[in-house]
């Protein structure tokens, strides 16, 4: 009975969190620190200052309320997510993996794209979503007119259905990667456009600029003593007072330029 509750606690939509949570107490988590200065101790019996892995914390002799505290060894095949297992593999199973009737023609494989003798046409998703998307209209009229006349052979046209769900989700699925390019690419032009941009912007401030320079000599001054006084501070230099008119007009020209 208590595994039957288990399980079913398990298969819920919102499963309760795992027990293990309760050995995560202050007391447990001194009890490790603890042991772990007791570890690091050197010859000299004094302990030193170590950087724990997760590795190295599940080397240790631990007592069984404490190993819930060390991380566990990362997933490399499959993973359990509220009682189902999960696999970590990102290859799409095919339907006839699944014992599910395929109502497309199977994706060209690797090899028979690269072969020259035998050139394949790749799978045209929306060709075929189409078509599926019509005949899940009309078997759903047929359904609605089994049920109106004959009700007990309801379970054949659900079957086809559920199998016509089934084989638009899956090749949906199948187009997965070529979304995840096109979103990636996307990405990409957005970010070079927002580049583009900004040379943009330095070109014109450095057109304007070089304009206010060239503003600054064609009315005869001085414009590197000018430059040299912006560099050092805001207030102009104040050994000259032709040096400190000049900078007071560039400053002038570049605030009207802003």
């Amino acid at each position: 009975m208590a595994e039957a509750g288990q399980q079913r606690a398990l298969a819920t939509a919102f499963a309760p969190p795992p027990p293990l949570w309760k050995h995560f107490t202050p007391d447990n988590i001194k009890k490790l620190e603890g042991i772990k200065k007791e570890a690091s101790k050197g010859e000299d019996g004094k302990s030193r200052k170590k950087k724990w892995t997760a590795a190295e914390l599940r080397a240790l002799d631990l007592p069984p309320e404490l190993r819930f505290l060390v991380p566990p060894e990362i997933p490399t095949e499959q993973y359990s997510v509220f009682g189902e297992l999960q696999s970590l593999s990102t290859a799409l199973p095919s339907l006839q993996e699944q014992g599910i009737e395929q109502l497309y023609p199977s994706p060209p494989a690797d090899a028979d794209r690269e072969s020259p003798a035998k050139p394949s046409q790749p799978l045209n998703h929306a060709y075929y979503l189409l078509k599926i998307s019509k005949s899940l209209l009309l078997n759903f009229l047929d359904f609605v007119g089994i049920l109106s006349v004959y009700p007990e052979q309801f379970e054949s046209k659900v079957e086809d259905l559920r199998n016509l769900f089934i084989n638009a989700h899956h090749l949906l699925n199948l187009y997965r990667p070529h979304q995840a390019r096109e979103s990636l690419i996307l990405m990409m032009e957005e970010q070079l456009g927002r580049t583009r941009e900004e040379i943009q912007e330095m070109d014109k401030v450095k057109v304007e600029i070089e304009a206010a320079l060239e503003k600054l000599q064609a009315e005869g001054l001085d414009a590197d003593a000018a430059m040299q006084a912006a560099e050092k501070g805001n207030k102009p230099i104040e050994s000259s007072e032709q040096q400190a008119e000049d900078s007071r007009l560039m400053w002038d020209l570049l605030d009207e330029n802003n």
